[in-house]
């Protein structure tokens, strides 16, 4: 049996950014970024274009700290996959889910029952724009300050209706839950921790995304083949190219600091069931455009 530690193509990607292009270097729209989040650095630093080109490790407050007895764990286990069972039973554990009525669930919140980290993924895999990708991304909101751009229709306005109703599902989805952004923050944190154990000093993952109309994301600079674009606060991207043009008729391709991956396929065996499927926090980003 194949031993599931990270594959060496997982990270075999370049580590020298592309030289700047000849535009300023490009900030997020004031409407983008929150003005406090839960993280060492903020919005406007890691959404930024300089993060992109020059990133650092990204931490959210505390958690590292109130598992560190996990992590202590992990690093004495040498198999990657191992490592992933003592995970998914550590967050079983410490977050009830196999007792949820220990964790406070009464018969008016049964419906909740099903709420965890792992709904939240598989929700995002069958709709980007269902009721567990708002959860999602609101929590990337609450914890690197970047607003959602995009919900089944455009967020660029503070008032609209598509706001509204975005806000209602993000509301109702995380209402009654079991500290879900909690186990979401402990999914980035090991996230982290894997790429660091596997992929020692690897920055960047050339990931890539299929669409077929450029000109609905948000342009910022840069030209057709070398765009700046600002995406949305969380987006799928897959390791490989091949896949990425069976989803559109132009490929996207972009270097992705490692710090950016909140989720990918190989992490945790059985959530994501996408080849190569990569949940990248967004922000302003270089890419390279091409027609399939």
């Amino acid at each position: 049996m194949r031993e599931y530690d990270t594959p060496a193509d997982l990270c075999r990607a370049s580590d020298k950014m592309p030289a700047p292009m000849s535009d300023p270097v490009l900030t997020l729209p004031r409407t983008v970024c929150l003005p406090f989040n839960r993280c060492n650095l903020p919005a406007v630093i890691l959404g930024s274009l300089t993060f992109q080109r020059y990133p650092a490790p990204l931490k959210l407050d505390g958690v590292e700290e109130l598992h560190r007895d996990l992590f202590r764990r992990l690093d004495n286990i040498p198999e990657g996959r191992r490592r992933a069972e003592i995970f998914r039973d550590y967050v079983t554990v410490h977050f009830r889910l196999e007792h949820l009525d220990e964790a406070g669930l009464t018969e008016t919140r049964a419906g909740r029952a099903n709420a965890n980290y792992m709904s939240m993924i598989r929700g995002w895999y069958f709709d980007s724009n269902g009721r567990e990708s708002a959860a999602l991304k609101g929590w990337v909101e609450s914890r690197f300050g970047l607003a959602p751009r995009y919900h089944g229709a455009a967020l660029r306005e503070p008032e609209s209706e598509a706001q509204r109703h975005y806000q209602r599902i993000q509301a109702r989805t995380c209402y009654g839950t079991n500290a879900l952004e909690s186990q979401l923050d402990l999914v980035y944190a090991y996230c982290q921790y894997e790429f660091a154990r596997t992929c020692p000093g690897t920055i960047h993952l050339t990931l890539h995304r299929g669409v077929n109309r450029l000109e609905d994301h948000e342009l910022l600079g840069g030209s057709r083949k070398e765009p700046v674009l600002l995406l949305n606060n969380l987006n799928s991207f897959t390791g490989m190219r091949e896949r990425a043009g069976e989803f559109g008729d132009t490929i996207l391709t972009l270097q992705v600091p490692v710090a950016k991956v909140f989720f990918h396929s190989r992490l945790l065996p059985g959530v994501l069931q996408g080849e190569a499927e990569f949940l990248v926090v967004g922000g302003v980003y270089e890419v390279e455009s091409a027609r399939v």
